[in-house]
Formats: C-alpha cells, structure tokens, sequence
C-alpha cells in the first residue's frame, strides 16, 4: 500500500471517531476492514474508485496502529490547531476539514518521516478530493500558520 493510500484510509477510518463512542472504535475499526470496493461514474463517464481496501495484514496492522495513536492525541491535536485557527475553533470546522487538520498536524508534529511541506500537500489533496471547493484553501492556511 502506497503512503497516499494509507494516509487516505486513516483519513477514512478518522472520519469515523467523533460519530461512534470509543468502546465502539474497535469493531467500527474492524468493519472498515470488511467494507466492499465502492465506484461511482465520474463527471466524463470514467469509473472512480471512492473505496478500495486490499491491505495485506501488515498494512492493516500499521494502519490501525497509527489511527489509535493520532485517536490518543486528539486533544492536543485540537489544541494546537485552536491556537492558528482565527475565528474558527474545532467545533465549528466541518468533520472533513477537521480530521485532515488533525491528520495533517499529527503527520507535522509526530512523524518524523514526513517532511512538513508534504504533511501539508497531502492535506491539501485530501480536501480536494473529500471537501468542499474552498476546504484545500482553508487547510492550506491553517497548516501553513503552524509552519
């Protein structure tokens, strides 16, 4: 599996933690797993996969392991996106632009691996890709206060 694939199943499977109770995360998590490829017709007719999950156990296991520990660092995630966020506070932000943030600010701050300028690229595509038209704008800004 790609870094982009696994950045964007964590994006999925991150989207999920503010609408389920954490005793229920482990078997959303799990169903996840479990869900069949999904495709929609495009705007020119061509074929888009929205969902595609065929990892191999050890990206599983890496996949699963690094959303719990962006889900244990959520509220200083939080935390630090509230302190560049004028006039926008989490609560408010969509559920999209806010678990990319939150994605995004984990990926700067505690993957040493990723270099910033790429944690804040990715973003960006992910909230081309998932968000509304001036979502990439939005956490391009925000990102690019943290830097």
């Amino acid at each position: 599996m790609t870094r982009r694939e696994m950045r964007e199943h964590c994006f999925k499977m991150l989207f999920c933690v503010d609408f389920y109770s954490a005793g229920e995360l482990p078997g959303q998590m799990e169903n996840y797993f479990l869900m069949l490829d999904e495709e929609e017709e495009g705007p020119e007719g061509e074929t888009e996969v929205i969902h595609r999950m065929a990892a191999k156990p050890e990206d599983r296991a890496e996949l699963t392991g690094r959303v719990l520990r962006i889900i244990e660092e959520i509220s200083s995630l939080d935390e630090r996106i509230n302190k560049v966020a004028q006039g926008w506070r989490t609560k408010r932000m969509g559920k999209v632009e806010l678990t990319i943030l939150r994605l995004a600010v984990y990926e700067m701050k505690y993957d040493e691996e990723i270099p910033e300028k790429v944690a804040i690229n990715e973003a960006v595509e992910l909230a081309k890709k998932f968000g509304g038209k001036d979502s990439s704008g939005f956490i391009n800004g925000i990102l690019a206060k943290m830097v």
